[in-house]
């Protein structure tokens, strides 16, 4: 399981999952009312043929199926569900419903976990994929934990951006979000 929080490259992220390495990806999007742009969306994110996306919509099942089939499970920890599944965990000071489902898949399907960060390069210089090392002891028991690590984790590497972006050189023009 890929952990991939929602930062601005995340589709750079999942390009480079089909383009860097050889084994399927599995993903869960959200369709769009539209349908000419839900088709645009799905054609993007899946024309490298190694992809196979799922409607947040739909039962997790096909998903489940896919990753026992072998697909790695690239997965957006900080989707908000609401208060079904969820736990609520301090973010950045703040009780946020937090998902208690990647836990429970990857102690269920027995998965390695492996934090994923794609980011914009300052002065529109490309973009950045970091594949981190896995988290050798995620999730553990307690879901609940595991929910208060994914969010001290992607608080950690929202600060460390925000860090980087402030020390850009004067050449360079940080996106203002």
């Amino acid at each position: 399981m890929w952990l991939v929080p929602h930062f601005v490259a995340l589709d750079v992220a999942g390009v480079a999952t089909q383009l860097f390495q050889r084994r399927m990806v599995a993903s869960i999007y959200q369709a769009q009312s539209n349908k000419v742009f839900d088709e645009a969306m799905r054609r993007g994110r899946l024309r490298f043929g190694l992809g196979e996306i799922f409607a947040r919509s739909e039962r997790a099942l096909p998903l489940v199926r896919a990753v026992k089939r072998g697909h790695a499970f690239f997965n957006l920890p900080d989707m908000d569900f609401g208060a079904k599944d969820a736990a609520f965990v301090p973010f950045f000071g703040v009780s946020a419903a937090t998902l208690l489902a990647p836990a429970r898949m990857a102690r269920s399907l027995g998965m390695v976990v492996q934090p994923v960060l794609a980011e914009m390069l300052p002065g529109g210089a490309g973009y950045r994929v970091r594949f981190l090392p896995p988290w050798p002891d995620f999730p553990g028991d307690d879901d609940v934990a595991a929910a208060i690590r994914m969010n001290r984790w992607i608080e950690g590497e929202i600060r460390e951006n925000r860090r980087s972006i402030s020390g850009c050189t004067s050449g360079s023009r940080p996106a203002r979000g």
